[in-house]
């Protein structure tokens, strides 16, 4: 692949034209020994897929990318690499989106521009014996110059139709992964705490409505932040609180 961008210290890249998925050849190449720290990088992918499964249209002009790291860490904490991620993608759209620009975070994994959905983020892994992975795959997908017309009733949309002039895909790849790597290491010396409060203060519908659907059930109920996990805390119309760890958010 032509302009291959210069990654920061302790990042690996892997270019391809194509690829089934960024986060299914991550996990093939955790398996073959690949180290923490390896940045896969395609302009398309075959079988791209969001969260639940979910087909994810792939076509070139967009960024798809998926980072492997080997975190000492159990499941749950590292699934708080979420929050790293989208405050990484915001780093990075802030210095391309219009003045203006209205760029939010949607618990959990969602980036918004203008209301609408730009990136998303998955993430998969593989755990080992100890209790802790052995590897994590950081898949993030950004709209540049594409976005599908729905996403399970949720509005998308990219960043050229939100008025960007095209973006070198390379370079935003780059500014990615230099600010995912400032924030992990905040994370990895201070816990979860200043990236959780980073996150709250650009969250979409804070001290608002949402509605939450669980396998089987929904939620209604006023979004009141993160607990000290990053799990959702949602006060219900009933008084009751309940803590969420898994869901699907609509406004």
């Amino acid at each position: 692949m032509k302009d291959r961008p210069a990654l920061t210290a302790g990042y690996r890249l892997i270019a391809l034209e194509s690829i089934d998925s960024t986060n299914a050849e991550a996990a093939r190449l955790a398996r073959d020994g690949a180290a923490d720290g390896t940045v896969v990088w395609a302009k398309r992918q075959t079988a791209g897929r969001g969260r639940h499964g979910r087909n994810w249209e792939s076509p070139e002009g967009n960024l798809y990318t998926s980072l492997l790291l080997r975190p000492e860490a159990a499941p749950a904490e590292a699934a708080q690499l979420t929050f790293v991620a989208a405050l990484a993608l915001g780093q990075t759209l802030d210095g391309v989106i219009p003045v203006g620009s209205n760029l939010a975070f949607k618990w959990p994994n969602d980036v918004l521009l203008d209301g609408r959905k730009v990136a998303g983020i998955l993430l998969e892994s593989s755990g080992s014996r100890n209790g802790r992975l052995d590897w994590l795959a950081v898949g993030c997908g950004l709209n540049i110059q594409h976005f599908p017309q729905d996403i399970a009733g949720y509005p998308a949309t990219s960043l050229c139709a939100a008025g960007v002039v095209e973006p070198e895909i390379g370079n935003l790849l780059a500014t990615f992964v230099d600010a995912f790597a400032v924030w992990r290491a905040r994370w990895q010396g201070e816990g979860l705490g200043p990236v959780r409060d980073a996150w709250l203060a650009r969250a979409a519908r804070v001290g608002g409505e949402v509605t939450v659907r669980l396998p089987g059930n929904e939620l209604r109920g006023i979004f009141m932040g993160l607990d000290a996990g990053g799990a959702m805390l949602l006060d219900l119309p009933d008084g009751s609180r309940r803590t969420v760890t898994a869901g699907d958010v609509f406004f």
